[in-house]
């Protein structure tokens, strides 16, 4: 294999392992295993969304093993909009990338996670569906989390809160400011057989918040 070969076949692996890095060091994260531990069993890890940096600081705070099988699902109308992004979510990241306003031609999102899942790989989503910018700690939680584990009923659904993202990169953004933040996996949950829509989205929410409740100094 000549020099661009290796350089094609490796740069991904160096350029991830970089954004781990730069990650951890940009927020000062130590992730809390609260719920459960981090073991190579197939979930869906769900958190509040307050930055862009949200699923970095997931998929960072993983342990490299779980790294190599877990994708975030990302927005297309922004993950695709410059040549960067787009590799940072493909090549770096293997993002599942849905679009959030369908136009009766793009993928069904449910059906994309679905498949991720039934490939073998975890998923890191947000159930709000978009980034929370008011004072409230959560908004409404979408339905796409009861149709996904309606369909995936053996995975794990994993809570994860996180502090301070969303001053580390506000709206409009780019460039982070250093500032610690706070990451913590809470109690992994299943739907339950015959469980209601609306009582399954009241207990993701509720997870949520225990966790961050969890997390919380004495």
């Amino acid at each position: 294999m000549d020099s661009k070969g290796l350089i094609r076949r490796y740069a991904p692996e160096a350029a991830s392992w970089a954004l781990t890095r730069v990650t951890r060091l940009i927020t000062g994260a130590q992730a809390r295993w609260l719920g459960c531990a981090p073991v190579p069993v197939q979930r869906i890890y769900f958190g509040n969304h307050n930055s862009h940096a949200d699923f970095a600081l997931i998929w960072a705070s993983l342990p490299p093993r779980l790294r190599r099988m877990t994708r975030p699902v990302a927005g297309a109308d922004y993950w695709e909009a410059s040549p960067l992004r787009r590799y940072v979510i493909h090549q770096l990241l293997r993002g599942v990338v849905i679009a959030r306003s369908r136009d009766g031609q793009a993928p069904d999102p449910v059906a994309q996670m679905a498949e991720a899942l039934e490939g073998g790989d975890s998923l890191i989503l947000f159930p709000e569906g978009t980034r929370n910018t008011t004072d409230e700690l959560l908004l409404p939680i979408k339905t796409g989390i009861f149709h996904l584990a309606s369909r995936c009923p053996q995975v794990e659904l994993v809570p994860v809160w996180m502090e301070n993202l969303g001053r580390l990169l506000p709206k409009g953004e780019i460039v982070p400011v250093p500032l610690i933040c706070s990451i913590a996996f809470g109690k992994p949950l299943r739907l339950a057989e015959g469980e209601a829509k609306d009582d399954f989205l009241n207990r993701i929410r509720d997870a949520l918040l225990a966790t961050r409740e969890a997390a919380q100094p004495a």
